[in-house]
């Protein structure tokens, strides 16, 4: 029996897109049984710290030594004058 080359590259290309689709549908499957045997944690509430009350100058040398590991430069280089607090 000859194929025609249409025949084989449509049944490929079928082949190909069915299977696709099995997985498509096997990753809804496991995100579905992944969902119903997750069990819900009550996350612990973080404790409220009054914005007055933290040390600013853990906050500048946190800052610091973020900015020091970015630029790639040596902490004592770096130097912030003013720090000011943005609203959303």
């Amino acid at each position: 029996m000859d194929y025609s080359v249409v025949f084989v590259c449509l049944m490929g290309m079928g082949t190909v897109f069915f299977g696709l689709i099995c997985i498509v549908a096997l990753c809804y499957l496991m995100s579905a049984v992944c969902r119903g045997t997750e069990r819900k944690k009550p996350t612990p509430a973080a404790p409220a710290v009054p914005a007055g009350t933290s040390d600013r100058g853990e906050l500048v040398a946190a800052i610091s030594a973020a900015l020091a590991e970015e630029l790639g430069t040596d902490i004592s280089g770096i130097r912030i004058l003013s720090l000011k607090k943005l609203e959303n």
